[in-house]
């Protein structure tokens, strides 16, 4: 039966057909596992009843890291969703292989986030990136890639992307609603490099560790895709609590960052939590021996902000520890809009109707 919404073209990815209005989850091929079991992607395609953008999103392009596809879940059964203009192609895990294996690469060992474009020909790695890039990017005006820290690092949640090329981009990172941007250049083989050639505006998510979920790195997430969707037109703007909207200031540009790294092996005693602003020498932490002799304080090498750090105490010297980002504006202006931010991320509902993870 035609629908009253037939003026606007069906959308179509891999042969399936999405008409105006409706959302359908889509089987995405990619190669067989070596046990003669067939694997795909799937793919949740919302098409709008209004033109508008077509956004992707991306999780678990690095296989463990699973924040992604918690917070790509809580998107979709927004309320909203079903009533957005444009379209949204919603990929949770990318790399299929490394989520089945908890591992951040492929079987071959190699990262995905480095393989972009991809080629039809080459490694697994890039076979997968060419099948993300052909059938997903290729259709897009903008993305939001989403990414935690490795195994046994934690990010605090922020927003990385290259500003000085597209104003549009700035904007997006700025809709999101963190304190915390980072001014990041595109690496060349990275998935953001490769849409910034294609002329899709992205930014990146950071926030929370591999293989752990987070409550707070999820909200943010869930509430940040949902205001760039408001600022570039796909959802209408909600009204928010005063209090959201008049305590909580435009984020905070990185103008640096550095990591610091361990000045001797041992076990290290950190001291400073995420969020934490610091000066330069000021003391973050300890390494020692087992029995507590020939200790060496771990300082900061500047001062800043900080943004990243190791949560495994067992540290060889040389290994990043902490993650320091230094802002223009005030330090400790920004570690207080950090702790606003969580404060509001615990109280503020997300949409979705559920008890938090714990």
């Amino acid at each position: 039966m035609a629908t009253r919404y037939s003026h606007r073209e069906a959308f179509e990815l891999n042969g399936t057909r999405v008409l105006a209005g409706t959302r359908e989850v889509i089987s995405l091929p990619v190669p067989d596992l070596f046990v003669h079991a067939d694997l795909s992607i799937p793919v949740h395609v919302v098409h709008g009843k209004k033109d508008g953008p077509t956004l992707f999103l991306s999780g678990a392009v690095h296989g463990d890291e699973i924040i992604g596809v918690e917070i790509i879940r809580r998107v979709l059964s927004a309320r909203r969703i079903g009533r957005i203009s444009g379209t949204l192609i919603a990929v949770p895990i990318v790399n299929i292989f490394g989520f089945l294996n908890q591992s951040r690469y492929l079987p071959d060992r190699r990262d995905l986030n480095r393989s972009f474009p991809g080629s039809e020909r080459g490694s697994i790695a890039a076979r997968l990136a060419k099948t993300f890039t052909e059938h997903i990017m290729s259709q897009c005006t903008h993305g939001i890639d989403l990414h935690t820290a490795a195994v046994n690092r934690e990010n605090l949640p922020q927003i990385r992307a290259a500003l000085s090329d597209n104003s549009d981009v700035e904007d997006m990172a700025i809709a999101f609603g963190l304190p915390v941007v980072v001014n990041s250049e595109t690496i060349e083989g990275s998935l953001r490099h490769t849409a910034h050639e294609m002329g899709i505006k992205t930014i990146v998510y950071e926030a929370g560790e591999a293989l752990r979920f987070d409550e707070t790195a999820i909200r943010g997430g869930v509430n940040g895709i949902l205001r760039v969707m408001e600022s570039i037109g796909m959802l209408r703007m909600r009204k928010r609590a005063p209090a959201t909207n008049s305590r909580l200031k435009p984020p905070t540009i990185a103008s640096n960052s550095r990591w610091v790294r361990a000045p001797q092996s041992g076990i290290h005693r950190s001291i400073a939590p995420l969020g934490a602003r610091v000066s330069s020498g000021e003391t973050l932490g300890f390494i020692a021996d087992p029995l507590g002799e020939n200790e060496s304080p771990v300082t900061a090498s500047m001062g800043g902000v900080i943004i990243g750090r190791s949560n495994i105490p067992l540290v060889t010297e040389g290994e990043a520890l902490f993650h320091i980002a230094s802002f223009e504006a005030p330090h400790g202006q920004v570690a207080r809009q950090i702790d606003l931010v969580e404060e509001v991320l615990e109280s503020v509902a997300t949409e979705i109707d559920e008890p938090p993870i714990v």
